[in-house]
């Protein structure tokens, strides 16, 4: 069976809240979670952004459940730093914990003052960054010089159990290129025949390991178009192509182009349902495409009434509709 998680989305909710949520997703009924590392919010609107490694310990200590968390070495976070947190996790919570390797996006990178990489100069200074940390991982000293600086680095907690280390990708061409190196594969929810090109890039490449798909979704008890509202006003800023929200910079100017997306669109990317068995058919369908493990992000700020119907029907429903798919290769 498709393994269901929760995502704890930071960029809108403050940690408490979320935490608190995290705790309640075990509860109804979720088998792992993850969750987003962002320095900004994607939107004025959603105005939240803890710091995701801190607020990983507590959730990991005080739930059953295993959590990864997507983020970016190389500019913010030095990869030795990275390779120390992961160990550091990994090392208290055997097999609980991944992490997942992505080239960034300026919102959250620009504030060292650094200049923004190319994405040719990101994705290979990402592929540095991951040899450097499974380097650091396996207990080695690292001197390293290229698009990253290291200098005699060790972690000296190690973890029994090394972390997975897994490729973010949107594209399939991002999929193809993290297939050589990756532990596993975490997209988002797409139209369905972008997503088997997603998942054929990467395995055709060899890649390895469980796929993982975040879908998001705006759930209404029996109301579409108040979820609808709530789905066009927290995550119309996240509908902007990648070619964009790379190198857009502040919270406000994501909100300036997010005026220009069409509420079709956000349809488009929104699961936004009411009906519990509609709901259930859509997400098992993206499922079927190849992944392992479904993370869903219910993406208003207000979690309660999305995880009362997850443990009622949603969950139930979900398990009697979805099967393995891609098998960790």
């Amino acid at each position: 069976m498709v393994s269901l998680g929760f995502h704890a989305s930071h960029e809108q909710i403050p940690p408490g809240p979320l935490l608190r949520a995290a705790r309640r997703a075990e509860e109804v009924g979720f088998d792992v979670a993850m969750c987003s590392d962002h320095l900004a919010p994607w939107s004025v609107r959603q105005g939240e952004s803890g710091h995701s490694w801190s607020w990983l310990g507590a959730a990991l200590a005080t739930t059953g459940l295993p959590f990864g968390v997507v983020t970016a070495p190389g500019q913010r976070y030095h990869p030795a730093v990275v390779a120390q947190a992961v160990a550091t996790l990994g090392s208290m919570f055997p097999g609980r914990f991944w992490a997942a390797l992505g080239s960034g996006e300026a919102m959250n990178e620009h504030v060292t003052g650094d200049r923004w990489p190319t994405k040719a100069e990101r994705d290979e200074r990402l592929r540095e960054c991951v040899g450097v940390i499974r380097a650091l991982l396996a207990g080695e000293e690292v001197t390293h010089h290229g698009l990253v600086t290291v200098d005699r680095a060790r972690v000296w907690s190690l973890p029994d159990v090394v972390p997975r280390l897994v490729g973010p990708a949107v594209t399939p061409a991002t999929a193809r290129r993290h297939a050589d190196w990756a532990d596993g594969l975490v997209t988002v929810n797409q139209p369905v025949e972008a997503l088997r090109r997603v998942v054929g890039e990467y395995r055709d490449a060899g890649g390895r390991g469980p796929l993982a798909l975040q879908v998001h979704v705006a759930w209404g008890d029996d109301d579409d178009e108040a979820a609808f509202a709530v789905a066009h006003d927290q995550w119309r800023s996240n509908l902007l192509p990648p070619s964009v929200s790379w190198h857009l910079e502040t919270p406000e100017q994501f909100d300036a182009v997010a005026d220009l997306v069409r509420p079709e669109e956000v349809r488009g990317t929104v699961l936004v349902e009411h009906d519990a068995q509609r709901f259930a058919d859509r997400v098992a369908e993206l499922a079927a495409c190849g992944f392992d493990e479904v993370y869903l992000h219910h993406v208003g700020q207000q979690q309660d009434a999305f995880l009362d119907a997850a443990g009622e029907t949603l969950l139930p429903l979900l398990r009697s509709t979805t099967t393995t798919g891609g098998g960790a290769a």
